[in-house]
């Protein structure tokens, strides 16, 4: 949302323009924050000026680059070369897979499948040769 260059640094109270913010104002304003935070309002620290400078300005409270970062739709948040299509990386196998990605355990329940799919047929086959004598 664009705000009007013109009305920057003018604030209102009771709907009565004040006018522009002074040091006093943000002075006031920072000991407001400090006694907020549980804190004396002579204690008030730099972060509570530059927060008290930031709401009676009207600044952002965000670093602009971050306000920016914010404003973009998330989809396009974070690209590191922007038109960059990017590539896949092949995957390392781990140290218990073979050349194709298969782990032992796969490559054991394969061979007993195998091995299982022979011992059937050696059975059928015995099974057929008993009925023909």
């Amino acid at each position: 949302m664009k705000t009007n260059p013109l009305k920057d640094g003018v604030i209102s109270e009771n709907s009565v323009g004040v006018g522009t913010v002074t040091r006093k104002m943000v002075r006031a304003r920072a000991a407001e924050l400090a006694v907020i935070d549980g804190l004396l309002s002579t204690a008030a620290t730099q972060s509570h000026f530059a927060q008290a400078k930031r709401e009676l300005t009207g600044e952002p409270d965000m670093d602009p680059k971050d306000a920016l970062l914010e404003s973009a739709p998330e989809s396009e948040r974070w690209d590191p070369v922007p038109g960059s299509t990017g590539h896949k990386v092949q995957v390392a196998p781990g140290e218990d897979e073979d050349d194709e990605g298969r782990s032992d355990n796969e490559r054991l329940v394969e061979g007993g499948i195998a091995e299982a799919e022979l011992d059937q047929s050696l059975q059928a086959a015995k099974e057929e040769a008993k009925g023909d004598l």
